[in-house]
């Protein structure tokens, strides 16, 4: 099955490492109803925790505005800082 690419959001994660990053993410997209179509998360150091996800939205039960809100407070929650985009932007920001 493919996704359509507007409805693809592309999550990142950043900040000290701690037990539970992974879970209180994940948790979010699926109460949200978006599908994790990959994920690739790293510890750097052995404290720096890094994750990107690419999400697909295309049955998700909330708006993106209302994941990307939902996503940044509970980063500040958890002392890490969490951005979601949609994966245009992020690919225009990001090009090298």
């Amino acid at each position: 099955m493919s996704e359509k690419k507007e409805n693809r959001v592309i999550v990142t994660v950043l900040g000290q490492d701690r037990v539970g990053i992974i879970a209180s993410v994940a948790t979010i997209i699926a109460d949200a109803g978006a599908n994790i179509l990959d994920i690739s998360q790293t510890i750097m150091q052995g404290e720096i925790f890094s994750m990107i996800m690419v999400i697909d939205m295309a049955v998700a039960t909330i708006s993106y505005d209302q994941l990307r809100a939902t996503l940044e407070q509970k980063g500040n929650e958890l002392g890490v800082q969490i951005m979601a985009q949609h994966e245009d932007v992020f690919k225009f920001m990001h090009r090298i």
